[in-house]
């Protein structure tokens, strides 16, 4: 029940917008293509917003450290790890969202874009141990 409600807090942090967006790119185009467009609006925001997802990133993963607390063995440290996880890529948006915004090129932007990327796969790759 705790992982479903974790799990549920994390997808509503995120949104849907990266499962939609990658959904909705044609087969044919090129990931390295496609990608660039879809984070950058993904990381559409002010800095009040990159300031605003980090205090409520933080919020939900002491919550979800709590909610943790009860639990033993492998099923706690799983759930810790979901929760470091979450807290991860949420951080990584909110640092794309802030830089996205001082961006002012459009290779600037896609170097945001590229380090956001990173950081989420670092964020999945640590999901997978």
């Amino acid at each position: 029940m705790k992982k479903t409600l974790i799990a549920f807090a994390a997808t509503a942090l995120f949104g849907l917008s990266t499962f939609a967006s990658a959904q909705s790119t044609p087969a044919t185009a090129p990931a390295a293509a496609a990608a660039p467009a879809a984070a950058s609006t993904d990381l559409a925001g002010t800095k009040e917003d990159a300031k605003a997802l980090k205090k409520t990133a933080d919020a939900t993963y002491k919550d979800a450290k709590k909610a943790c607390k009860p639990m033993k063995g492998a099923e706690e440290k799983a759930c810790k790890r979901d929760a470091e996880v979450a807290h991860d890529k949420a951080k990584a948006k909110a640092k794309g969202i802030h830089e996205m915004a001082e961006a002012k090129t459009d290779k600037e932007k896609a170097k945001v874009v590229a380090e956001y990327n990173k950081d989420l796969a670092k964020a999945d790759k640590k999901a997978a141990k």
